[in-house]
Parts: structure tokens; C-alpha cells; sequence
């Protein structure tokens, strides 16, 4: 894998966990971020797994309950029992798969260069952290009766970081978004990914109206849009 692309990764996964001052972020080194990463990823796990607990326990009971009262219980009962086991189901498979990437992470820092991810994820955090009102400002007047606050954690700092790199980081749009689109499949919800898209495109479209979108960014923008189908 790419270094720029893990040391994304990496900033994603850490950022919340590291501190809001630049002073005591420029103590922190390759070792503190994937300390970060991995608490994030592991809390996110235990969170996941109580949730497919409570879902599990769920239906169950309403499982028993069919038993008892089969003779009065209705299909749309048992239909809803077994909808409650499969969610369980699907929730502990996500927690499997963010105890993989938990896993994954030295190896993938190994292959990527250890020098040039630190780099580059803390060049990302910083951006984040200096620029992050200005960044959310921009975020939330691109959304349509949504705040950037009601999003989940990792679909705010996905936007936050796609932003920084295109209008501090001189990282083109294109390459922006599509990789805020990829981490938004790999760590976000199911259709986090098409939320992330329309922000992004609404956003580089209102910067770009303004005038205010950086010269590395304009005459990259992507042909062939998908549709937009976005939850804002």
C-alpha cells in the first residue's frame, strides 16, 4: 500500500484520540499514532459488539415469546425476531473486520515506509487541527438541514481531512475525494461513502463558485459524477 494512503489511514483512525494543541501534537511520534489508531478501532469493536448483544438479547426474547405464544403470535412477530438475530449478526461480523484492521496496521506502516507515513499523517492532523473551524465552517454550509456535528466520528473526520489536504495540503480534488470515498467504505457505515461524496462535491462546487478553491485543486475536477444520493 502506498504511504500517503496508509499515513491517511492513520490520521483518520488517530486523530480523535491525539491532543487539539499543535505544541503537544509535535511530541507525539510514529509509535503514538498507532497507539491512537488502535484504541479508536478497538473502542469502536466493544461498542459494535455491546450493540449486537442488546440486538441478539432482543430477539431472542421475542423468539421465546413466539414459542409460548404461537397459537396467538402473528408472521410479522417471527419476521421480526429473525431481522433482530441477522443485525446481530451483521454487527459482530464489522467488529471481526475492525479487529482485522486493528491487526493489519504494523504491517501495513512496515511495507509503507515508517518515515514517510509519520510524515505525511502528521502533516494531515496538523492541517486538521490549525484550520479545523474554518474546515467545519465550509463542511457545514455545503450540507442541507444537517450539522457536521450529528455526523458519526469517523464520517466528520473524513470530510475534515479531505478538505484539509485540497485547500492546505495542495492535494488535487479528484485525488481528494476519492480517497475520502475509499475510507469512507472502509471504516464508515454502509452508505457513508455516497453522504461523503455529495458533501464534498457541494462543497468544492461552492468554493469554486467563490473563487476560493487553490489553483493545485481546479482543472482536476472528476468526469462522470455518480448520482448523488446523500443523507443531508
Amino acid at each position: 500500500m502506498q504511504p500517503r494512503r496508509v499515513a491517511r489511514e492513520l490520521a483518520l483512525l488517530s486523530i480523535s484520540q491525539l491532543p487539539n494543541s499543535p505544541e503537544k501534537l509535535r511530541d507525539k511520534d510514529l509509535k503514538d499514532l498507532l497507539a491512537a489508531a488502535v484504541r479508536t478501532l478497538t473502542a469502536e469493536v466493544r461498542e459494535t459488539l455491546e450493540t449486537a448483544a442488546a440486538e441478539l438479547q432482543r430477539g431472542n426474547d421475542r423468539v421465546l415469546k413466539t414459542e409460548l405464544l404461537r397459537h396467538e403470535v402473528q408472521a410479522s412477530d417471527a419476521q421480526r425476531a429473525i431481522a433482530m438475530v441477522k443485525e446481530a449478526i451483521g454487527l459482530t461480523q464489522g467488529a471481526i473486520n475492525r479487529l482485522g484492521m486493528a491487526l493489519d496496521l504494523p504491517e501495513m506502516l512496515q511495507m509503507a515506509g515508517q518515515l514517510n507515513v509519520q510524515d505525511h499523517a502528521m502533516e494531515l492532523i496538523s492541517a486538521v487541527l490549525e484550520h479545523r473551524e474554518a474546515l467545519d465552517q465550509c463542511l457545514n454550509d455545503s450540507m442541507v438541514d444537517w450539522q457536521l456535528s450529528r455526523l458519526a466520528r469517523v464520517d466528520r473526520d473524513v470530510l475534515r481531512l479531505a478538505m484539509a489536504e485540497i485547500l492546505h495540503l495542495g492535494t488535487p480534488d479528484r485525488v481528494a475525494v476519492n480517497e475520502a470515498v475509499e475510507l469512507a467504505k472502509r471504516y464508515g457505515d454502509p452508505e457513508s461513502y455516497r453522504f461523503i461524496n455529495g458533501v464534498l462535491r457541494r462543497a468544492l462546487d461552492r468554493l469554486k463558485a467563490d473563487h476560493q478553491l487553490p489553483p493545485s485543486a481546479e482543472g482536476h475536477r472528476q468526469e462522470g459524477r455518480p448520482p448523488r444520493r446523500d443523507r443531508d
